[in-house]
């Protein structure tokens, strides 16, 4: 199966400066191909400690130079926030600098603060997300950009550079809502698992989307990623402790920075679905919901982290995983550990496991 790493930069405390953070998780990141990771995602976040990271796409472009075969993906670009044309040329760019390594994940965003900060109207994210995503990714077919949809005009224009490839069948949407699945499947993505439901409903969610594409399109889907925080230790009391502090500090910065108890977002059009989670929460209770977060990533001992992270792919039918092995206001010591023990004793046993699961190859010029 396909291995990859994602680099987080949080800094839920804000006990370390935005520059410390930045040197310790580029330093992990520039380790990472030496280390045989096959892929770097990096996600799209503004306005606090959450994730320090606004511009996936200029770390990606940063990377590319660093790296000669890693592939290189947004986990994700949240298209609400942009303007679709820049963001295509952005990506053209990205393309041909990596050589066509390019992976685009997509998403349309959760964070009302986030939205608040680019003022702009959280309610219409659905629409603008179906308008930008399907224009970027008409345009790498014909190298035109152009929309006649009800919130974004754009007159044709040449994306330059050319594209280098199609991106149909190397993009990946963020766990999809109910409602959002046939959106996501007229685009012809594949579906980025990150872990925020019980495992029997995630895999009711992927195999119902994997019938709709199949609906929708006449042929299979590109297969589901995974993407877990990982904690692994040689001593399984240890991996314990670790876990019991960091997933739980990072679960409960994801539970603040949602808002998952905050009722309000129901009401918001297109965040319907997430009036769910604040129902739970009241009936529940947030410390409750923190820990089924935090029960949700994967530690352990070596072959303990081996065999969730094989299950958890088997069970989705994934194509790979990516871990996030840095996060929730790690050391750079422990940080370093993890990453370099996972390196070690887990990646090369998963990427052993399933060989036939790796990711379509890297993109081809159409032309010469």
């Amino acid at each position: 199966m396909h291995v990859g790493k994602s680099v987080f930069f949080q800094n839920p405390d804000e006990d370390r400066s935005d520059s410390a953070l930045y040197k310790h998780e580029i330093a992990l990141a520039e380790q990472a191909e030496p280390l045989g990771f096959e892929s770097f995602w990096i996600a799209e976040h503004h306005f606090g400690g959450y994730d320090v990271s606004p511009n996936t796409l200029q770390l990606l472009t940063y990377l590319a130079a660093k790296t000669k075969h890693v592939r290189l993906g947004s986990s994700v670009v949240v298209l609400p926030w942009h303007d679709p044309l820049r963001v295509a040329e952005e990506l053209s760019v990205l393309d041909h600098l990596s050589n066509g390594r390019l992976l685009f994940g997509i998403g349309r965003g959760l964070g009302r603060h986030e939205f608040e900060g680019f003022r702009l109207n959280m309610g219409e994210s659905r629409q603008l997300f179906q308008e930008y995503a399907k224009g970027i990714i008409n345009a790498f077919d014909t190298g035109i950009i152009e929309s006649d949809g009800e919130l974004w005009k754009q007159p044709p224009v040449q994306l330059r550079p050319q594209p280098l490839a199609p991106l149909r069948n190397r993009t990946y949407a963020s766990s999809v809502s109910p409602e959002s699945m046939d959106i996501v499947a007229d685009l012809g993505a594949g579906i980025m698992v990150i872990a925020q439901k019980p495992w029997d409903v995630t895999v009711a969610d992927v195999k119902k989307y994997n019938e709709r594409f199949v609906e929708l399109n006449g042929y299979e889907p590109p297969k589901p990623l995974l993407m877990s925080f990982v904690i692994v230790h040689e001593s399984s009391a240890a991996a314990q402790e670790l876990h019991e502090q960091y997933h739980y500090r990072y679960a409960k910065s994801t539970f603040d920075w949602y808002e998952f108890s905050n009722a309000g977002l129901a009401k918001v059009p297109g965040y319907e679905y997430y009036g769910k989670f604040a129902a739970n929460i009241e009936k529940h209770g947030a410390d409750n919901f923190v820990k089924f977060l935090a029960e949700l990533q994967v530690y352990g001992t070596p072959d303990e982290v081996v065999e969730q992270l094989t299950d958890h792919v088997r069970r989705i039918d994934g194509v790979g995983m990516t871990a996030v092995l840095s996060f929730a206001g790690m050391s750079p010591e422990i940080a370093t550990a993890n990453q370099k023990l996972f390196a070690e004793k887990v990646l090369p046993r998963l990427k052993s496991i399933d060989p036939e699961r790796a990711f379509p190859p890297v993109a081809v010029p159409a032309h010469a």
